[in-house]
């Protein structure tokens, strides 16, 4: 691919985000920063740019990006800000967050995943980013409590000991559903007394798993 395809491809990219909803500048330019093209290699990797979910290693996906993007600016992530990921694929998505906040902590089932995610942190020049082989169903509670927590695997309902570890004011985005059907993108944030929900779109990702993975 010569410079100038790639510089096409980049503002269509952009242009695709901007007309699925994504208006948020900071969100827009962190995309524009860090290359999805990084995060996808082999057979899929002339498809980096478009705007379609791809298979990874351990039967997971890179979501697609305006999904990223929208999930991104609805968490509306504060410089100052702690964030945990839980579910870090490729790393893509724990990418983007680090250009919005002080830390982010992402935690995965798959060893393999997380190997190779912090790889590429490193390779990116990505400092403020901490990649962990855990059940992410049970949060990271060693560094709580967080700002924002964003969640990137579909829970039946919002796990209780995230919910916990979720600072007062703080927002968590989570997909909330059975697997196979259609899951809501659920908004969460927690008041003084109590948490608020809001629904925000359809999605699908796949399942919320219990416990590390084989690899």
């Amino acid at each position: 691919m010569t410079a100038d395809d790639h510089s096409e491809r980049k503002m269509q990219f952009l242009y695709t985000l901007r007309s699925k909803g994504v208006t948020d500048a900071r969100v827009l330019d962190a995309m524009e920063r860090i290359d999805r093209g990084v995060f996808i290699k082999g057979h899929f990797a002339p498809r980096a740019y478009e705007d379609m979910p791809l298979p990874i290693a351990c039967g997971q996906t890179i979501s697609q990006p305006s999904v990223v993007a929208l999930m991104t600016q609805a968490l509306n992530v504060q410089p100052r800000d702690k964030v945990l990921e839980v579910g870090t694929g490729s790393g893509y998505q724990a990418a983007i967050l680090s250009r919005l906040a002080r830390r982010v902590y992402t935690v995965e089932r798959h060893r393999r995943l997380v190997n190779e995610a912090q790889k590429r942190f490193e390779a990116l020049g990505l400092t403020n980013v901490t990649a962990l082989a855990a059940d992410g169903s049970f949060g990271l509670p060693e560094q709580a409590p967080f700002d924002r927590i964003l969640v990137t695997a579909a829970a039946e309902d919002p796990p209780g000991p995230l919910l916990a570890q979720l600072r007062v004011g703080g927002i968590m985005i989570v997909p909330v559903g059975q697997s196979d059907t259609v899951q809501r993108l659920i908004k969460v944030t927690r008041g003084e007394t109590g948490f608020d929900y809001d629904e925000l779109r359809e999605v699908r990702f796949v399942p919320l798993v219990e416990g590390l993975g084989n690899d």
